[in-house]
């Protein structure tokens, strides 16, 4: 019983998602105050612990010492699977200077294993349906819209919120100050 539930919890968040990231992809917003999210800057990351399509559990601690990029994403999200390749170039391109890029899927476990395998996504995946809605939660996406991104310091400081897709020169302004 508890499982539909979650289950059901799951599918309505994701449909609300999907609306509002139909709603708001077009124009993405930076966030300077409070706005579909809950403003996070300078606050230091929430803990998670959530699988990965390498098959181990990861919490942020993993990532200590570099500039972390977490992109909340789903199969689903027309914007989330357009910003993907460019995802990967900043991950190929800053990689060596400190940044991970990070993508965590809202979406069914074994659909995004599949859609990480088959676009052959270089980044890792985070996983693990009700505990990833409550991690996009904890980083400041109280709405549930996607994409949603937000990039976190060395020291384990959030230092910008996005909501849409990302304009590749903004993030690589960004990655020019916090590298």
């Amino acid at each position: 019983m508890l499982r539909v539930g979650i289950t059901l919890v799951a599918i309505a968040a994701m449909l609300a998602g999907f609306y509002l990231s139909a709603q708001y992809y077009s124009e993405p917003l930076a966030i300077a105050q409070p706005s579909s999210t809950g403003d996070m800057i300078g606050i230091q990351r929430p803990e998670f612990h959530l699988g990965s399509n390498s098959g181990e559990f990861v919490t942020p601690a993993d990532y200590s010492g570099k500039t972390v990029l977490f992109n909340f994403w789903a199969t689903w999200c027309a914007p989330c699977r357009r910003e993907m390749p460019m995802l990967m170039d900043l991950q190929r391109e800053y990689g060596p200077q400190g940044l991970q890029v990070v993508g965590i899927a809202l979406d069914d476990v074994q659909s995004a294993m599949e859609f990480a395998e088959k676009y052959g996504i270089s980044y890792p995946i985070l996983l693990g349906e009700a505990d990833v809605m409550a991690t996009s939660n904890a980083y400041g996406n109280v709405d549930g819209v996607l994409p949603y991104s937000v990039l976190v310091d060395r020291e384990g400081v959030i230092r910008w919120q996005y909501v849409g897709e990302i304009p590749r020169e903004k993030v690589s302004d960004l990655l020019d100050v916090f590298l």
